[in-house]
């Protein structure tokens, strides 16, 4: 296997694990879905194997996400994919939080987002 061939595996992979922690699912729970083994799951998030186009659709049905979650940053270009670009660790964590305190990061963010724009304002103003 090619180190493209290993990204893309790599990345779909982390594809599926991340839609299946959103529904808070485990792998066998995965598995029993899509008529899979446990252990074909694992291997599929660690990017070690790769299903035929009916295994996929299987996997996409059971996770309720379209093939473009898992296909179309692979399709358009080679750039690291959006799951690439977010921590690891602060998905993880966020994703094990209720909803009620998921809403509370959100707001939190959303502030975060205000308090940089004025300050990226006013220092584009001071180079002005």
């Amino acid at each position: 296997m090619n180190n493209n061939e290993d990204f893309q595996l790599k990345s779909i992979g982390k594809k599926i694990k991340l839609a299946r922690n959103i529904l808070d699912i485990t792998q066998e729970q995965l598995a029993e879905k899509a008529n899979l083994s446990p252990r074909f799951i694992s291997q599929l998030e660690r990017g070690l194997a790769f299903g035929s186009a009916n295994t996929i659709i299987s996997i996409c049905k059971a996770l309720k996400v379209d093939s473009n979650f898992l296909f179309g940053d692979l399709i358009k270009c080679n750039s690291p994919s959006l799951i690439d670009m977010i921590d690891s660790k602060f998905l993880d964590n966020y994703l094990k939080l209720n909803s009620y305190n998921k809403s509370a990061i959100n707001s939190f963010t959303v502030e975060l987002l205000k308090l940089q724009s004025k300050s990226n304002n006013s220092q584009s103003k001071k180079d002005a």
